[in-house]
Formats: C-alpha cells, sequence, structure tokens
C-alpha cells in the first residue's frame, strides 16, 4: 500500500503498562516498522513465532462493525462505531480491549480497493490507538460468544488533517493462556471520509434507481371481455408486497434525488393485477389471483415516487441488447422486436404512471459494449448507451473523467463509474457488509472529487435487480452522499449533456475484449429462431381477425418478453416461457378449421358438395378464402374447372358451410382437397382431403334411359287408342241391335257375335303378349341412398 504500515501486531503485557506508549510510539514510525520488520514489542514477542493461523492467536477474534455514524463527519461531529467482537478461536481471551486506530490519508482509489480486500487482516497495518479512554474492555472472551460494544470519539480527537479519506480500524488487542501477552487478535478496517467544509468544485453525480423485475406474464388470457391474464407465477406479488424487494425499492427512492429506470413490462403486469388475472394451480390448472389490492397501492406509491423525477423508460421487456447483437442479428426480424419493444415503452409508462419518460438511453448488460452492441443499442432510436469504466478505460489519466463520451454517428456512450456501480453487490443482508459498503462508496466518490478541480459528471449505474438488504444500502450511501460537502445531484439526461473531456478514450471496445463471463450467459441464437417463427405464425394468424389487437397486443408483448435481460442463466425457464408463447398461438390458429368429411357420392351429372369452415375462437374471422381442387378434373370439375374458390367469414364460436357445384364426366372416384387460404395467397391450417364417387352419368346411359321411357309412352298411347275404338264400336251395335233378327248366336256373322270375338281378342291385345308393353313386375325406383358416404344437393 502506498500508505506505509505503522506496526504489526502484538502489545506490551499488563504486567508492564509502561511499556504501551512506548509501543504506541514505534507504531507511530513508519519508516522504523519499515525497516526492521518485527513488531514493536516486548522481548518476549521476538522469539513469539507467527501466530497468523493459530487458532488462538492472531486473527482468532472476529470483529465486525455493524454501524458507523455519521458517515461523512464534518467538524463538531462525534464519531461513533458499534459492532461485534467474536472469539472464534479454542482459548478463553482475557484483558480483552477494543479500540479505534486511524490509519493515514488514502489518496488514491486503487488503495481503497486494497484495504477492502484486506479489511480484517490482522498482519497488515492497523495506525496508532486513539486514546484508550475511548475504548471499551472486557474481562474475558469466551470461545464462541459474542460481545457487543460501541465506541464513541469526538471528530477532534481523531486527529485528522488535510481533506480526504481515512483508514478506520476497530482492533481488539488481548491474550490468551497458550500467548500471554497484548497482541492484536482481531481487527476491523473501514473508512472515515473527511471533507468538514463544502467543496470548491462538487462532483455532479447520477444515480440510477432501477425499477426491473423477471418475466412474471404469459401470452395466455382467457376468452373474457376482460382477456383475463395468465402469469406464470404469483412472485411478483411477493416482491411489491409490504417488505418485498420492489416495495423497499419505491420506498427508499421516493426521498432520493435519483433517476428512475423503469421496465414498462414491470408496470404492465402489476396493473393487470389489480383486475380479475391467474396464477396455476394444482396440476395443469389455474386459480384466480388474489393481490388486487396489493397491486393497487404498489401502483399508486409509484406514482407518487416519480413525480416530477427524471424517468427513463428502456425498451419494454429489458431486452438483452448484448444476445441480440452477438446471436440474434442474422435471424431475420429479430431488431423489429427491439424496436416494438421501444416504441411501446413510453405509451405503457405514461399511460399508468402519467409522467412522459425519455427513451433515448439504452442499457447493456453491465454496461460491457462492441461495435455490434453499440449498433443495435441505438438500432431503435436510442442515441445514449450506458457504458461503464471498466469497458472504456483511460489509460494515462490520473483522474476519473467525465461521463459522457461522443462515439461517433451521434451516439453518446454515458460512461458509470465501475467502483461506485459495484459497492452494493453481493450480501448485504449482515450489517457489517452493509457498513463497509457505504463507507467505501463515500470513500471512493470523495477521492474522485479531490482528483481534480475539473467540473465532472459521474453516473451510477448499479445492478438491474437488486435486493431489499442492497436497496437499503444504496439508499443509505446515497443519501449521505447528497447531504454531503463534496458532491451534488444530477439527472442522466443532463449527465449525458455535460461538456465531454477531450483527454477521454472515445475508441469502442473491439468484440475481441467483450467479458467472455458475460458471452456465456448469453442467449443463444436458437432463442432469437423461436421467437422469429412465432412471429411469422402471428402474421399469417391476424390477417384473419376481425379484432386484431385481442392478439397481436399479448403475442407481441410475450415475444418482447422472451428477449428479456433477466433470462440470462436461467436457459430452461427461458425456452419454457417461449415454447408456452408458441404452443398457445398454434392452439388458437387451430381453433379455426375445416371439418373432416368422408366419401362422397354423386350420383348425377352435378350436384353441390358443401364444405364446413368451424371457427372456435370468441371472434369473428374474415379475409379467408376457401378452395376446392380436384386432383382428376377430366372426372369431376369444381365450378367448371380444376378448382373453385370462395370468400369465407365465420362469426367467433359458429360454423360455416359453403357449398360448390360439381360437374362429373365419367363414372369412377375422384379425390377432392379443400384448402383455406388467407388473401394473401397463404395456406391456413391443415388440407381436408375426401373422395366423390361418380356413378350412371354417362351419355350413353342416359340416352337408353330416354329411350325406354319414350317407348313406355308410345306403348300406352296405342293400348288408350285401341280400346277407345272398341268402345265405340260397341255402342253402336248396341243401339242397333233390337232390329236385327240375324243377331243370333248361332249366326257366326252376325253382328253380335263378330262384337263378342273383337271384344275377347281385344282382351287378349291388353295381356303381355304385346313385347311393347312393360312387365307386370318392374320394381318401382328405390329413394335410399346408392351406398355409404354424404348425399350431395343436385
Amino acid at each position: 500500500m502506498a500508505e506505509a504500515a505503522d506496526f504489526q501486531g502484538t502489545r506490551p503485557s499488563p504486567a508492564r503498562r509502561w511499556l504501551r506508549r512506548t509501543g504506541a510510539l514505534l507504531a507511530g514510525a513508519p519508516l522504523l516498522a519499515g525497516l526492521l520488520q518485527f513488531p514493536a514489542a516486548s522481548p518476549a514477542d521476538a522469539a513469539t513465532p507467527d501466530t497468523s493461523q493459530a487458532p488462538s492467536g492472531a486473527g482468532s477474534v472476529s470483529v465486525s462493525v455493524d454501524s458507523l455514524s455519521p458517515g461523512a463527519p464534518t467538524g463538531g461531529d462525534t464519531v461513533t462505531v458499534s459492532g461485534t467482537v467474536t472469539n472464534r478461536g479454542k482459548q478463553t481471551v482475557t484483558d480483552a480491549r477494543v479500540g479505534l486506530r486511524v490509519g493515514p490519508l488514502l489518496n488514491t482509489r486503487s488503495g481503497i480497493d486494497s484495504v477492502a480486500r484486506n479489511s480484517d487482516d490482522v498482519q497488515s497495518a492497523v495506525g496508532p490507538e486513539v486514546d484508550d479512554k475511548y475504548s471499551e474492555e472486557f474481562s474475558k472472551l469466551t470461545p464462541g460468544v459474542s460481545q457487543p460494544f460501541t465506541l464513541s470519539v469526538p471528530v477532534d480527537e481523531l486527529d485528522l488533517g488535510q481533506d480526504g479519506v481515512y483508514q478506520l480500524a476497530v482492533a481488539l488487542a488481548g491474550e490468551t493462556s497458550a500467548q500471554p501477552w497484548e497482541q492484536t487478535l482481531g481487527v476491523q478496517r473501514t473508512f472515515l471520509p473527511w471533507q468538514p467544509e463544502e467543496a470548491g468544485t462538487r462532483t455532479r453525480t447520477t444515480f440510477m434507481w432501477p425499477l426491473i423485475s423477471t418475466v412474471h406474464m404469459t401470452a395466455e388470457t382467457r376468452a373474457d371481455e376482460q382477456q383475463t391474464p395468465v402469469f406464470h407465477d404469483d412472485d411478483l406479488a411477493k416482491e411489491i408486497s409490504p417488505g418485498g424487494r420492489l416495495d423497499r425499492m419505491v420506498a427508499l427512492g421516493k426521498d432520493l434525488d435519483v433517476t428512475w429506470v423503469i421496465d414498462p413490462d414491470l408496470l404492465a403486469s402489476v396493473e393487470a393485477m389489480t383486475d380479475r388475472y391467474e396464477v396455476p394451480g394444482e396440476g395443469d390448472d389455474t386459480v384466480l389471483g388474489g393481490h388486487q389490492e396489493v397491486a393497487k397501492r404498489w401502483l399508486t406509491e409509484v406514482q407518487e415516487a416519480v413525480a416530477d423525477k427524471e424517468v427513463v423508460a428502456l425498451p419494454f421487456g429489458d431486452p438483452d441488447l448484448a444476445s441480440l447483437a452477438h446471436n440474434g442479428t442474422s435471424v431475420t426480424g429479430s431488431l423489429s422486436h427491439l424496436k416494438e419493444a421501444t416504441d411501446v415503452a413510453s405509451g405503457t409508462v405514461e399511460s399508468i404512471l402519467h409522467v412522459k419518460p425519455t427513451t433515448d438511453f439504452s442499457w447493456p448488460v453491465d454496461g460491457a459494449v462492441d461495435p455490434s452492441v453499440i449498433r443495435v443499442a441505438t438500432s431503435a432510436g436510442a442515441d445514449k448507451v450506458i457504458a461503464r469504466s471498466d469497458t472504456f478505460e483511460d489509460t494515462g489519466l490520473t483522474y476519473t473523467t467525465t461521463a459522457p463520451r461522443p462515439i461517433g454517428g451521434g451516439t453518446t456512450a454515458v460512461v458509470a463509474d465501475a467502483r461506485l456501480s459495484t459497492a452494493f453487490q453481493g450480501d448485504m443482508t449482515r450489517a457489517s457488509t452493509s457498513t463497509l459498503a457505504v463507507q467505501r462508496f463515500l470513500a471512493q466518490s470523495l477521492t474522485l472529487g479531490l482528483q481534480t478541480d475539473r467540473q465532472r459528471s459521474v453516473v451510477v449505474a448499479p445492478q438491474r435487480t437488486p435486493s431489499a438488504s442492497q436497496a437499503q444500502t444504496m439508499a443509505e450511501a446515497f443519501e449521505i452522499l447528497q447531504d454531503g460537502t463534496w458532491a451534488e445531484p444530477q439527472g442522466l439526461t443532463a449527465a449525458a449533456r455535460a461538456k465531454p473531456d477531450p483527454a477521454a478514450t472515445t475508441r469502442v471496445p473491439a468484440a475481441s475484449s467483450y467479458p467472455s463471463s458475460l458471452r456465456r450467459q448469453e442467449l443463444p441464437k436458437t432463442t432469437f429462431e423461436q421467437i422469429a417463427r412465432t412471429q411469422a405464425k402471428l402474421d399469417k394468424f391476424k390477417v384473419i381477425l376481425s379484432d386484431q389487437s385481442r392478439v397481436v397486443t399479448p403475442f407481441g408483448r410475450a415475444l418482447n418478453r422472451g428477449m428479456s435481460v433477466s433470462w440470462r442463466g436461467r436457459q430452461a425457464e427461458s425456452a419454457i416461457h417461449r415454447s408456452g408463447v408458441e404452443s398457445y398461438l398454434d392452439g388458437l390458429i387451430s381453433q379455426v378449421r375445416l371439418i373432416d368429411k368422408s366419401e362422397t357420392k354423386l350420383s348425377g351429372r352435378s350436384a353441390m358438395i358443401p364444405v364446413t369452415v368451424q371457427n372456435n375462437l370468441v371472434q369473428g374471422v374474415e379475409h379467408l378464402v376457401l378452395r376446392l381442387t380436384s386432383t382428376n378434373p377430366t372426372r369431376l370439375e369444381i365450378g367448371g374447372d380444376a378448382y373453385e374458390e370462395q370468400p369465407v367469414a365465420v362469426s367467433g364460436g359458429h360454423s360455416q358451410s359453403v357449398k360448390f357445384t360439381t360437374s362429373a364426366n365419367a363414372n369412377g372416384r375422384a379425390t377432392v382437397v379443400a384448402q383455406l387460404y388467407t388473401q394473401d395467397g397463404r395456406k391456413y391450417g391443415d388440407p381436408v382431403t375426401f373422395d366423390v364417387k361418380v356413378t350412371e352419368i354417362t351419355a350413353t346411359v342416359m340416352l337408353v334411359i330416354g329411350g325406354g321411357v319414350l317407348l313406355l309412352v308410345l306403348a300406352g298411347f296405342r293400348m288408350y287408342t285401341q280400346r277407345k275404338r272398341a268402345a265405340v264400336r260397341e255402342t253402336d251395335e248396341q243401339e242397333h241391335g233390337a232390329d236385327e233378327d240375324a243377331d243370333s248366336p248361332q249366326n257366326p256373322e252376325a253382328p253380335g257375335a263378330r262384337l263378342t270375338r273383337e271384344s275377347a281378342t281385344g282382351s287378349r291385345k291388353d295381356g303381355p303378349e304385346q313385347p311393347s308393353d312393360p312387365a307386370p313386375d318392374t320394381a318401382p325406383e328405390s329413394a335410399d341412398p346408392s351406398g355409404t358416404g354424404e348425399r350431395v344437393d343436385r
């Protein structure tokens, strides 16, 4: 470390108290300590072996600093440090004392990092102890037992000199039966920023406050008028409930001067929860969600929190720009989804929060960029990319440059400070970890401000989804900072408009420098291929709908969610979401279909063949064309040709039969194919194929049938005329029969005899002997169908 060590570890025995001050003086002589390379202690200590790894020696006591107040003291303040000491060794520690030690000034940001990495190393320098009247003593520390402590020291007693960051250590000294002399057994270092007077040039600091969650909604909606949405789970309710992560983010952020960075999908999802919604139940069933009031309360609090604050809207669903740049641009249509997500972002935020957000910013994961990421990030209209300083590294500069950097093409890279942005990662549930993070953040900020007198804009871009404890730590740190003496809050838009530093690099890092750890987490190319396939199905489906918005909107937003950053490291869940979207769309498409047909019999020259279209959707369908095609038009024609088309429109929940005129030219079987098409000529759904059996329809057969009918008519007419003539003759003979004596039956020539013979002859003519008469046992024509199959209209 640039700050030289003071002394290393041991202290004089309580039996020789006069050595305590001597040891303190030696500890304050860095040069002597550096030259001798052994601890300034009693002669017995010189012969003591290294006990850094001993269970009951140096390092055997754990010291934690759970609070430090104020985090950035000024003149007249009293610094109060609270925490616990825990004996992790196997032997009891006696004559223990915990006190404060102040190290030298830390004037570099890398020096602060070094101290933070070795914050509990007792072998490193810890500085001279503050007057022991501010220490706290313990008669003994039993193994495994923790003891709390509180140390309060007037800041004037710390002997702080010039402005800057000082190392503040809490150290415990004591002895054990194995090592009966006083030595440092545990230490915890933290930082004490010191600038009691207002800075001449304050660092303008932008703190991004993200409201982002994971994907919770599916593409599925119920068939009711409200289109009840279906969620993957009910986890979002936990996040927005009192004490939940997002509830804490809103409660903590409302009193801070921050820039809110919001994913519109989160707002849309919570708004959907304010009304009827469903979540998975047992098995494949869903149940009604019951957190409507929680959702309403949270949205109201967000509206109040962002009022009069700057709001940045990310593209809907927070798409993974780097994954899209590296794996998605080769898939047709992928960039169009980013454009759609950007277009709906502003309207979604404004309609729910009643504030006008800016959509000029894009935010790649961890601010890591390369030329392809920049191109994708700006393809949807954003002209400012939030990067991070560990990507844009400035070499040869002794200070941190201002955030905005023009990188060409009218694009500005807003470079967030990496140290400040990553200060709150990790587990912040422990008070000691949280306190160290706050003090480290303040120390880095002050050291940055003291680097130069130039006016600079600094951006803090923390992790996308901070936990509740991380959010608490962030809020504590930024509250101290905005009330401090060396920084002032600034919005993100103002930071992007600040005057760039001409010494800062503006070259976008090459693709080879993109972090491999981030590449391994990216969404694969198959993600974007499946999204493109689903989009193609949606495009074909929507053109037939009478109300496209009922389908296009939920599916469009579901496809945006399929590209979300939140799927990183969750490939299985990502695949389930995308497959669920596609399979649900397939199910809706199949609700409009042709009804299967069995074999149809055609027993005439022409007939009408019906084909039924079924629509099980809630809404009506239109702009469809039904085509009926004969595979053998020489035998069977449809509408006088090989095929015929008719427009189709079917109301929701109904079926409609479409009739086609057919003409048969020969007996036999003909195959017919029915297929739905959209009006742009693309096939819709599966075809239906059926056979048409043609019988008794040739011209010869029709001629024979016609001739037979003519013969029957002529025969009937001949019989009718013969009988009529016979009846006339019989009437005439009866009128003259009384005057004629020759009408005797014995006279064969008598008129009566002749009449009798002719009547007999006429009777014989009516019999079956006449070849032209029909046979008396001819069966009547049957009215039953000629066989199995469908009947047709003729």
